[in-house]
């Protein structure tokens, strides 16, 4: 009976709930997708004009706001920006009219060498393959066909062959000069009148920013102010940024390509340089599209093929540099789009508005992730399209270990322990995941059999990570941030992992195994217990890891206690007023009398009980609420010379503190 007591009660295996029919929220929500879907694609006459217009102000706003500081007022400075913008684009076609010209003049001698060319590679690889084939072709008709019967004479008598029909032809009357007006303005009235629209938008979206400001958090999230205007201004300041980095990034791209294809000697080098500009605004494909025109006209310039391997290894060149090198410093996360999604968004928005879509997808797509950030019901986006992590470290690990590779959370650990301490990993990677293990065993959703599995894998994962970690201490660092997030990482209180000190100690501890580190009565305890043993013996202490069968009342009096100094007993989770807790400590003091008894780990963001109080109900010598708590006590006591003697002492309260702020600055570590 007294046994029964102290073993852990099976968890509730509640039955899984059978997979339903999609609800009405999930039908309403594939409604409204395709209602906005089909409205982007029959409405881009109107959506086009508006949107691009919108992105033009998000370009021009920093100077906007640069004239106004000068104090020139809100009218004269869009007046002003407007005009500047409006005289680039005026000079860039001029420009580009001015090269088109000067090509145009030496065209038909281009046109005849690159003919020279074409013939001259015909000959060398078509023309021989091509005459094979036919002599083949001729040889097998001459060997399979019988010979053909001679055509019969003519016969006098037959009648003369009839005669071919008169051609007739129909012309059409000569246009009148209503008709030519009308076939030479249709096609520039369209995109004359787009660009007006463009330009009296962008006029009125920068003289009332602020009212349109107002209205849309009105119309959206009038409810949630804060959220609100959070998501409005980061998604202003991405946008601007972006484009504004692209802009100098694509002009300075431009004008390395115009100063090498001037020193190479291709004609025109000022239009190729401008066109590599605006084209390169074109993800992944832009810079390639403009290659090819500058390249043929180097190949047709000269007899010789220098001239377009010379030009096809600039932009090749020029290419990889600024945006293999060049883009990821500038750059860094700042857009917060992962490349799966710039490519997928590329396709669509093409599909939807044509090329113009291909142009504005990136921006566009920016701008669908910076809501779904801070809208929880358009979460979707910022999971499909963001660049942040979908699965946080200790979800990672936990999905790692129930998939069985335990290779890939070992790959994430070491990836991990580059920039922190083993300590920190343990805490808020490996034993956050087994808790979210341990919950789901409670809850029915993991077998017995599958539990024990579980804790296998993970004891051995950490077996092998404590390896790996004893080859060095590591420097820990703050984790790394998107520099355009408005909340900074909360760096984490752990200190690093230190060297094992030199100092001595005490008589007590200098057995083989010191510290005994009991395993709670939960389904993967014991890993967590292994996980201490690992810290304990990387600074030069020896523990050892028993199962909470061992301190049962039928057999703690055969427990080995011989030269342990400090037993600690570990928890993943605990709940509810811990008597079977009090119980064991009693009869671990009744079986070792001088052990220190340590408990923990209580959940971080659930504390039960304060560590005055705790201590109290339990009888323990120590209570912590983090591996790295409990390290700190144990070299405390075991040096009392050293260090950690002189360290402050952490409470319970302090370390949920700390495991909360950790948690908030997980979320946005790398996985």
């Amino acid at each position: 009976m007294a046994d029964a007591v102290d073993r852990a009660s099976p968890p509730s295996t509640a039955a899984m709930a059978p997979a339903g029919a999609p609800g009405v929220s999930g039908l309403t929500a594939i409604v409204a997708a395709v209602v906005a879907v089909a409205a982007l694609y029959f409405g881009r006459e109107v959506l086009i004009p508006i949107t691009l217009a919108m992105l033009l102000s998000f370009v021009l706003s920093p100077l906007v706001e640069l004239l106004r500081k000068a104090w020139l007022g809100r009218i004269l400075s869009v007046v002003l920006a407007v005009a500047l913008a409006l005289g680039v684009i005026l000079a860039l076609g001029t420009a580009i009219g001015g090269q088109v010209a000067e090509l145009a003049k030496d065209a038909p001698r281009y046109q005849a060498t690159i003919e020279k060319k074409l013939t001259a590679l015909r000959g060398a690889t078509i023309a021989p393959l091509s005459r094979r084939i036919a002599s083949l072709g001729h040889r097998l008709e001459g060997a399979n066909q019988p010979a053909a019967p001679a055509a019969p004479a003519p016969d006098a008598g037959s009648p003369a062959p009839e005669q071919k029909p008169v051609p007739v032809v129909v012309t059409q009357p000569t246009p009148s000069a209503l008709q030519i007006g009308e076939a030479v303005l249709s096609p520039v009235l369209h995109p004359v009148a787009t660009a007006g629209i463009i330009l009296i938008v962008t006029i009125f979206t920068l003289l009332q920013k602020e009212d349109l400001r107002d209205r849309a958090i009105r119309l959206f999230g009038a409810s949630d102010l804060q959220r609100t205007t959070v998501a409005m201004n980061e998604a202003g300041r991405r946008l601007s940024r972006y484009f504004l980095t692209q802009l100098a990034l694509n002009t300075s791209f431009g004008a390395i390509v115009a100063v090498g294809l001037y020193f190479i000697g291709v004609p025109s080098p000022v239009l190729w340089g401008i066109l590599g500009a605006l084209l390169r605004f074109i993800p992944y494909i832009g810079s390639w599209i403009a290659a090819a025109p500058p390249i043929v006209l180097a190949a047709a310039v000269e007899p010789g093929w220098s001239m377009a391997i010379w030009a096809a290894l600039l932009y090749a060149v020029s290419e990889l540099l600024m945006g293999q090198l060049v883009e990821p410093l500038v750059y860094g996360h700042s857009t917060g789009l992962s490349p799966i999604a710039v490519v997928i968004a590329a396709i669509f928005w093409t599909w939807i508005w044509g090329p113009i879509g291909l142009i504005i997808s990136t921006p566009l797509t920016l701008c669908l992730v910076v809501i779904g950030r801070h809208v929880e019901r358009l979460e979707l986006l910022d999971v499909v399209l963001g660049d942040r992590p979908a699965l946080s470290p200790a979800e990672s690990f936990y999905q790692r270990l129930l998939a069985d590779d335990p290779d890939e959370a070992e790959e994430q650990a070491e990836r991990y322990l580059k920039d922190r301490p083993l300590a920190s990993y343990y805490d808020e990677v490996a034993l956050e995941g087994l808790r979210l293990a341990a919950n789901d065993v409670v809850r029915g959703m993991v077998t017995a059999a599958k539990a024990e599995h579980l804790e296998a894998a993970a004891t051995e994962l950490v077996h092998d990570i404590g390896e790996h970690a004893k080859g060095g201490a590591s420097s820990a660092k703050p984790a790394a941030t998107d520099g355009d997030e408005e909340e900074l990482a909360v760096e984490s209180p752990a200190p690093p992992d230190a060297a094992p000190d030199s100092s001595p100690l005490a008589p007590e501890w200098q057995g083989e195994a010191p510290v005994l580190c009991i395993a709670g009565r939960g389904p993967l305890d014991e890993a967590a217990a292994s996980m201490l043993a690992e810290l304990l013996e990387k600074h030069g202490l020896g523990a050892r890891v028993v199962p909470h069968g061992a301190v049962s009342r039928s057999r703690i009096a055969t427990l080995d206690t011989q030269g342990v100094a400090m037993a600690c007993i570990l928890y993943l989770e605990i709940s509810g007023n811990p008597a079977h807790l009090r119980y064991l400590l009693r009869r671990l003091h009744a079986r070792a009398p001088g052990v220190a008894l340590l408990v923990g780990l209580w959940p971080a963001n659930e504390p039960i009980l304060g560590e005055v109080e705790l201590r109290r109900i339990v009888g323990a010598d120590h209570c912590v609420a983090s591996l790295r708590q409990a390290l700190d006590s144990c070299l405390a006591i075991a040096r009392p010379t050293g260090d950690a003697a002189h360290a402050p002492a952490v409470t319970t309260e302090q370390g949920n503190a700390a495991h909360a702020a950790d948690d908030r600055s997980l979320r946005q570590a790398p996985a």
